[in-house]
């Protein structure tokens, strides 16, 4: 799994694989924190697509516009460099495993 901050290097990550399940999130979140090892289990698990994690602590970061990332965390399956699947965490509470699960099936 790799983890990357700057746009240039997510767009070269996406270009790389057909299949990337990504977890945008940021280091001082509780909820964020709770589920990194959610995805990284899920992440080892799964072998039909790679994994990104986006750390987004830096709320000028362009990513957070561009794919209107309004809650942290938030997953974001893309197919051939374009959104398939969008999981976006609730505010106050995150996300849940089974909900990740659900959303990669």
């Amino acid at each position: 799994m790799r983890e990357v901050e700057k746009e240039d290097d997510f767009a070269d990550a996406l270009r790389l694989d057909e299949k990337v399940c990504v977890l945008f999130y940021a280091s001082w979140c509780p909820f964020c924190r709770s589920f990194l090892p959610i995805f990284d289990k899920e992440a080892q698990m799964n072998v039909r697509g790679k994994f990104l994690r986006v750390r987004m602590d830096d709320e000028a970061n362009p990513i957070w516009g561009k794919y209107d990332i309004e809650v942290v965390p938030t997953v974001i399956l893309f197919k051939a460099e374009k959104i398939w699947r969008r999981l976006d965490g609730v505010l106050g509470a995150g996300l849940r495993e089974e909900q990740l699960r659900s959303v990669l099936s």
